[in-house]
């Protein structure tokens, strides 16, 4: 029997890095499930999940690892950062603590990702504007002084959830058109699926790969 085409052009894989409590598990879960969970446990390890969006008129299925912020996870979470091509980092706009935090969770993605992969600063809990502690404006300055994208969100409500994937996602497409990103390099954190050619046949050239995640 002939195998069925993917329903989707690329796989990108995504790593959530930040301090425990900062809503990373909840942004996912929001992400893939458009739900909020009121009673988020903190992560063990890390948890995964996954969803196709849109880019650019293509098909992207998004691998997402959702790693533990707690300090004595962190050797093993750092195992997950290689071959990500995308980084979400996670800070609590109402915890000033986790913003001072996020210099250390950059240097560790710099260094154990690859140069192209793309993080997007998520300032969470953005509906929580009365017990901010955390000014916009220098979150985007720290944002632009390191090259980041940038965006506050929230969990709870949606906003911006949806956006900061796929402004993460729209980076790394971009990046794969100008030809900065190599997709032949397993550390690219991107797997590109052929397509059916037309009669929506596969040939014995074009069976799908096995599907999998280079981390």
């Amino acid at each position: 029997m002939t195998a069925a085409p993917y329903n989707y052009s690329y796989i990108f894989k995504y790593i959530i890095i930040g301090d425990m409590g900062v809503g990373k598990s909840c942004l996912l879960h929001q992400f893939t499930e458009k739900k909020f969970m009121a009673d988020c446990p903190h992560t063990i390890g890390v948890e995964f999940g996954t969803r196709i969006m849109e880019v650019h008129s293509q098909k992207v299925k998004l691998q997402i690892w959702d790693t533990a912020g707690q300090e004595r996870f962190r050797a093993v979470t750092r195992s997950y950062y290689r071959g990500a091509a995308g980084a979400l980092m996670v800070y609590d706009i109402t915890r000033r603590s986790t913003y001072n935090h996020l210099s250390s969770w950059l240097t560790d993605a710099r260094n154990l990702t690859n140069p192209n992969t793309v993080i997007i600063l998520i300032g969470n809990k953005a509906d929580l504007e009365a017990q901010r502690d955390v000014t916009y404006e220098e979150a985007k300055q720290f944002a632009e002084e390191n090259g980041l994208l940038f965006l506050e969100a929230s969990a709870k409500t949606g906003e911006n959830v949806e956006e900061a994937f796929l402004e993460a996602a729209k980076r790394i497409y971009q990046n794969i058109q100008d030809g900065s990103l190599d997709l032949n390099a397993a550390e690219s954190g991107v797997q590109h699926k052929p397509s059916a050619p037309q009669g929506g046949r596969l040939n014995a050239d074009s069976q799908p790969a096995k599907e999998g995640c280079s981390c």
